[in-house]
Formats: structure tokens, C-alpha cells, sequence
């Protein structure tokens, strides 16, 4: 055994009593011993206290989950009172993650779990940690923590073996040796996306973010088509500490100032984090045109179909971040609108656009507004995405009619970051056919919320793409 080097410690009792000393004669290396197995001895009186290892999943939520996650804010209060409706306390941890399904419904889409026992590759919770791209054209949202460092290199390790060994709730699993690994990834190591070989780049420049902080900016900008452009695939890529990043065009009809000027930064949050309501009017006009909660992103249309953008077409682009560091961080963010000839387009994708305007939500309730929509023709949806205010809790879609009624094909629990949910077998809907939305929100102030512009009023509008 080379010089200071010990067995692996899954292989020794805990706090072993023996004492590995060089000796220099048969003599004095048996009186050690003696000594040591009457220390032993003495040790194991049953009325003398024995030291005892931590479980692995113990240690991994001592040491990981609590202050990492838990106590941030992000995943505390209960069973769903948190981000994701995961929450990640001593007492509902194991339970929330063991075998439960993830939210983010590309990741169940793919097979995979929360954690998967045995299985670390199709273990959500390990891909949320190592902040590296998801599978192309699968949006996994940001990774974890959100708006901090990353973890260790040995703490994401110990993890993985954690799974990898059958993810138990009691048991000593994993060397603890592996801890010892304190390097982590840089989170702010960045390249810019090369521009697209045929199509458009669109950037927000580089801004900070100030320590402690969440900032949500929009940018409204010309895209630099001087004829009408078909985009079939769209490519975005952002810097470390990014919730998402949305591009957004206008509804025909948009009063003439509620269009933004160009180029020009918009906070919707003030320096002190109090709401800007002038800067959020606009919001209140978008319709989705693309966007990731991926740090790096690449969507491709189904073959033939494309979007097209009109000439001198703009887009209002929205970027958010958060930052948990006591340091200043950059945010910077870009897409690729790469496009294709229009011979080679057989279906030209369009918007889909389907709001109810009649909310009506009455104070201190929690209150469940449906609305059913039906399409005029034959409809072919690939994509879907939400939109609701502030009070809205949960945002789920069904399809209305035929022989899929009341199947839900979308949910979301996230107001500002809603699922962006694209269909690999794409929702087909009959004449007369369409889809409900069925949103539930929680009024807790002392007046009845109605449809309205500001985030003070609710929407509920489903955005997707169809042909």
C-alpha cells in the first residue's frame, strides 16, 4: 500500500478503532495489536454509545439538498408550495424525487424520472446538475441552481454513484472520498453562436446583472429581412444564469404605443425590484414565436413546414435571469432564424392564438376558469405553449371533441416560464374538434380580478404552432 494512503472507506467500520502505525519488532507489533483489540473490545460495551455513518441519501441531503436547494427559497414550503412543485425539505426529498415523474414534460416525454433507481442517464435530477445542452430539440429548462454557482464536481459524482447504486433511503452507498472533489464547472465560460449559413442572427447584447437580483429585459429589433423569409429551424444559446429566453412578435390590430421603440432596453423590474408597469404594457400584445428555457437550444420543423416572417419583419426579444451570488454576472442571449427556400416548403406553419377573455377570478378563492376553442379546419398542431398572469397556478390543455376528448396533452405550473412543448407525433384535430384550456389561479387580494393588459389583470391564452 503506497505511503499515507488508507483502504477505500466503504471497507472499514466506521471510526475504526485500529491504528496503523510501522513497528519495529514482532514484539512490539503484537502488543499494539492487543491493545487494540481491548480498545475494541471496550468499544463495543453495549452501554457505551456507538458512532454511526450517515446514509448516503442523509449526507445527500445535508450537505447538497438543504443548502443548495431547499433553503434558497426555491424548493421549500411543503409538498408543492415550491418551484416545479418539487419540494425539496427533509421531509417530503426522498419521496419527491425516488421514482416520481418530472414536471418538465419533454423530460417524461423521453422516459425519464426524477431519479431513476440504477439509472443515472435517464435521471432528471442528475441532467438538471450538470449544466450541460439536453438532447437536440428537447427543452429540459435551466440547470440547477438556478442563478447560482454549479455544485462540485464531487458532490454531482457522489449523486450519480448514489443513483447508479439504486438511489436507497438508508445504507452508507458511496465512498465519501468522492467529496473531496471541490473543482466545479465554470458557469460563465461562453462562445457566441456563429451565425446561421442561410438566415438571421438576433442578439441581446451583453448586460449585467446585479447581485441578488432578478432581471427581465425586453429588446424589440429588426431581424433584416428585406423580403419574406421562411424559417424551418431556430437555434438559440444564452449565458449561464438565464430562465429563459423568449422571442415575441405583436398581434395585428397592436395600438400604435404599445409598440416599442428599437433597440432600447426595457426593465420590468426598477433597480429597487419593484414592478415597471409602463415597460410591461407591451406584454400584454405579444404572440410566441420561439423560445428555450435551455441554455442551448436547436428546434427543427417538421420536414417541409416552415414560419414565415414577413419583409421587415421585428421580434421583441425577453431575456431573464437570476442572480443568487454576492458578485455581479453577465446575461447575454441569441437566436439563429435559419431559413429555407420557399420551394422547399409543403406547409406553412402559423401562430396558433386562443385566449379567453371572460375570467372573472372572486377575492381569497381559488377559482378554475374553461374555455373550449374549435377549429374551422382540419388542424395539425406541433407545438404548444401558455400564457396567464400572475395568479395563475396551473395551466392545463385537453383536447375537445372526437376520440381523444378531454385527453391532456400540456401542463404547466409556471406563470413566467411557462412549458414550451413541441409534439413529435403532432396533435391532429378534425373539423369541429379544438382544445380546452382549464386554468386554475388563486386571488388572495381583497378585489375580483378580471381579464386585463398588466399583470395586476389575468389572461389565459394558448400560443402554439400549427398548420
Amino acid at each position: 500500500m503506497p505511503k499515507g494512503v488508507l483502504p477505500n472507506d466503504a471497507n472499514l467500520p466506521p471510526y475504526s478503532c485500529m491504528i496503523l502505525r510501522p513497528h519495529r519488532s514482532r514484539g512490539a507489533l503484537a502488543l499494539v495489536l492487543l491493545l487494540s483489540i481491548a480498545a475494541c473490545s471496550e468499544s463495543t460495551d453495549p452501554g457505551v454509545t456507538q458512532p454511526v455513518e450517515l446514509a448516503t441519501f442523509d449526507r445527500i441531503q445535508a450537505t447538497i439538498l438543504a443548502p443548495s436547494c431547499a433553503t434558497s427559497g426555491c424548493h421549500s414550503g411543503g409538498v408543492t408550495g415550491s418551484s416545479g412543485g418539487l419540494a425539496l425539505d427533509a421531509a417530503h426529498a426522498y419521496a419527491n424525487l425516488v421514482g416520481a415523474a418530472p414536471g418538465n414534460l419533454a423530460a417524461k416525454a423521453d422516459g425519464k424520472l426524477r431519479v431513476k433507481a440504477g439509472d443515472a442517464e435517464n435521471s432528471f435530477l442528475v441532467w438538471k446538475l450538470m449544466f450541460h445542452a439536453s438532447p437536440a430539440g428537447r427543452d429540459y429548462g435551466a440547470p440547477m441552481p438556478l442563478g447560482g454557482q454549479p455544485l462540485t464536481n464531487g458532490e454531482i459524482e457522489y449523486i450519480r454513484r448514489w443513483v447508479v447504486a439504486g438511489a436507497p433511503r438508508t445504507g452508507a452507498v458511496v465512498d465519501t472520498a468522492v467529496l473531496a472533489d471541490r473543482t466545479r464547472l465554470d458557469p460563465f465560460a461562453f462562445t457566441a453562436l456563429a451565425r446561421p449559413a442561410q438566415g438571421f442572427q438576433m442578439h441581446i447584447q451583453p448586460f449585467t446583472v446585479q447581485p441578488n437580483f432578478e432581471r427581465e429585459l425586453f429588446v424589440y429589433d429588426r431581424v433584416g429581412n428585406t423580403t419574406d423569409a421562411f424559417v424551418n429551424r431556430i437555434e438559440t444559446k444564452m449565458r449561464t444564469g438565464s430562465h429563459h429566453f423568449l422571442v415575441y412578435g405583436f398581434r395585428t390590430g397592436t395600438p400604435a404605443l404599445a409598440i416599442p421603440q428599437f433597440n432600447v432596453v426595457r426593465d420590468i423590474r426598477n433597480a429597487d425590484g419593484t414592478p415597471n408597469y409602463i415597460n410591461m404594457i407591451p406584454m400584454a400584445y405579444h404572440v410566441f414565436f420561439a423560445g428555450s428555457m435551455t441554455p442551448v437550444s436547436d428546434y427543427t420543423f417538421p420536414a417541409g413546414i416552415a414560419l414565415r416572417i414577413p419583409a421587415n419583419a421585428s421580434f421583441d426579444l425577453n431575456s431573464h435571469y437570476a442572480n443568487k451570488l454576492a458578485t455581479t454576472i453577465t446575461g447575454e442571449a441569441y437566436v439563429n432564424l435559419h431559413t429555407t427556400s420557399q420551394s422547399n416548403v409543403v406547409r406553412e406553419a402559423r401562430t396558433l392564438d386562443m385566449g379567453n377573455t371572460a375570467i372573472s377570478l372572486p377575492p381569497k378563492q381559488r377559482t378554475t376558469m374553461v374555455k373550449s376553442f374549435t377549429v374551422s379546419a382540419p388542424t395539425t398542431i406541433f407545438l404548444l405553449t401558455s400564457h396567464m398572469h400572475k395568479r395563475g397556478e396551473k395551466f392545463v390543455i385537453r383536447i375537445n371533441g372526437g376520440a381523444r376528448h378531454g385527453e391532456i396533452v400540456y401542463v404547466s405550473e409556471n406563470w413566467e416560464h411557462p412549458l414550451i412543448k413541441g409534439y413529435a407525433a403532432p396533435l391532429v384535430l378534425a373539423l369541429g374538434e379544438g382544445l380546452t384550456s382549464e386554468i386554475t389561479y388563486y386571488n388572495e387580494t381583497d378585489r375580483t380580478i378580471t381579464f386585463g393588459l398588466t399583470s395586476e389583470d389575468e389572461m389565459g391564452i394558448i400560443f402554439g404552432y400549427y398548420y
